[in-house]
């Protein structure tokens, strides 16, 4: 396979490694199916585990949505000039599964606000106006945070985690109502640009079992998550809105462009809210190099709003 594309950069690796070795049970589940090893290593090096966050699970929660969030004592509740950030997530780092290529702080409470009304559709220099990420190491000082007023406060739900599987868009197993599908499905192979063409290639020819990994994967770790950390979020509004927040001229890259493609995969969602139709949902994405280097200030977010 040609190496000056987007599936081979480091930022396409997946993140499957961790504590209790996921790696070696899915290399020894899929060797029981019968499945090459060198093609199981291909698969994984696409293949991410995201954290779940879910309501109502058997667990011991690790944070909550909504709800008041813990300060440290002084700090005043974030916002947007007059305008207060309501609080859509908090989480103990520390309480969550450990995913090894993920450099989520080892304890802490990361905190996001999102104004999702006013952040929708803002492309602009700062993106970080209508949102922001709060990180409050262990050992600080909090207090629970008086609310400016009550339309910044929502119900608190507190969420358990789990682990969940994680693949690229053009890896996935679209359905009937994705436009993605549709795209793969009716375009012939001439109107394909050869970025295009060398993906279809490499899905056929490099994971002739793909779909058995697929489903081996997701069978493993699988999640219905309502909100999710980690993973993939290279949706087309996503690609789009990142290429036009982060180039100039607010150029809007197709999510099957290679460039666009290079571009997302440099980035990985801190907190990544579900569609849900006729309501505003929000990502919170951060480049590797600054989650690593714990900027927070440097999370973009991309807030889109389903219609019914």
């Amino acid at each position: 396979m040609p190496t000056n594309t987007a599936m081979a950069q480091p930022g396409w690796k997946g993140f499957i490694f961790s504590d209790m070795d996921h790696q070696g049970e899915f290399r020894r589940a899929a060797f029981e199916l019968g499945i090459p090893d060198d093609e199981v290593s291909r698969f994984s090096q696409h293949l991410r585990l995201a954290i779940g966050l879910s309501g109502g699970g058997d667990g011991s929660p690790v944070g909550h949505i909504g709800g008041l969030p813990r300060l440290p004592v002084g700090m005043k509740w974030p916002s947007a000039g007059d305008i207060p950030l309501p609080l859509l997530l908090s989480v103990d780092c520390g309480a969550l599964p450990r995913v090894v290529g993920f450099d989520l702080p080892a304890d802490g409470t990361l905190l996001f606000f999102v104004h999702r009304e006013m952040d929708f559709g803002e492309l602009r220099a700062d993106p970080g106006q209508y949102a922001r990420v709060v990180y409050v190491p262990d050992g600080t000082e909090t207090a629970v945070a008086e609310p400016p007023n009550s339309a910044c406060v929502s119900e608190q739900i507190d969420v358990c985690a789990e682990l969940r599987a994680d693949l690229p868009l053009w890896l996935e197993e679209g359905d009937e109502d994705e436009d993605w599908h549709e795209f793969w499905e009716d375009l012939e192979w001439d109107d394909m640009s050869p970025f295009q063409q060398q993906l279809a290639r490499y899905m056929e020819r490099e994971l002739p079992h793909l779909d058995e990994l697929r489903s081996l994967a997701y069978g493993l770790w699988s999640s219905g998550a309502y909100l999710v950390i980690g993973g993939y979020a290279d949706d087309e509004a996503t690609v789009g809105s990142i290429t036009a927040k982060t180039l100039a001229k607010g150029e809007w890259f197709s999510y099957l462009d290679e460039d666009a493609l290079q571009l997302a995969s440099e980035w990985i969602p801190l907190a990544n809210e579900g569609r849900v139709y006729t309501e505003y949902y929000t990502k919170f994405m951060i480049r590797h190099d600054d989650l690593a280097a714990a900027r927070w200030d440097k999370a973009l977010t991309v807030t889109n709003f389903e219609a019914p």
